[in-house]
């Protein structure tokens, strides 16, 4: 539990310290879009709750996707497709730059 506080803090000291960044600021904002404009496309379109949209949103974009979720709709399907480039391209970039601030923190540049 505690290793869990302690990379939560971490994470968060990160996020604080890449939100300077242009980059990153937008690269966050575009991953929150993409994650509610998947929400509100599977609520309307596929007629799934709140809450499994969200989770469909971010196993798809995450890649995980772990199956006990799919699109019924020929919209859904080429929606998802779509979804899934843009989304692990949006990740990656966010993902990486993460990961360089945990980096820097490190490496006491803090």
């Amino acid at each position: 539990m505690i290793s869990a506080v302690v990379n939560l803090i971490r994470l968060l000291k990160a996020i604080k310290r890449s939100w300077d960044t242009p980059l990153f600021r937008s690269a966050f904002l575009f991953a929150g879009m993409i994650l509610l404009s998947g929400m509100i496309f599977y609520h309307g379109v596929e007629g799934w709750s709140w809450i499994d949209s969200f989770y469909f949103s971010v196993t798809t974009a995450s890649t995980v996707g772990l199956g006990d979720l799919e699109p019924k709709t020929d919209a859904g399907k080429l929606f998802t497709t779509l979804y899934i480039f843009v989304g692990v391209g949006v990740f990656v970039v966010l993902f990486a730059l993460l990961a360089k601030a945990l980096l820097e923190t490190e490496d006491g540049g803090d």
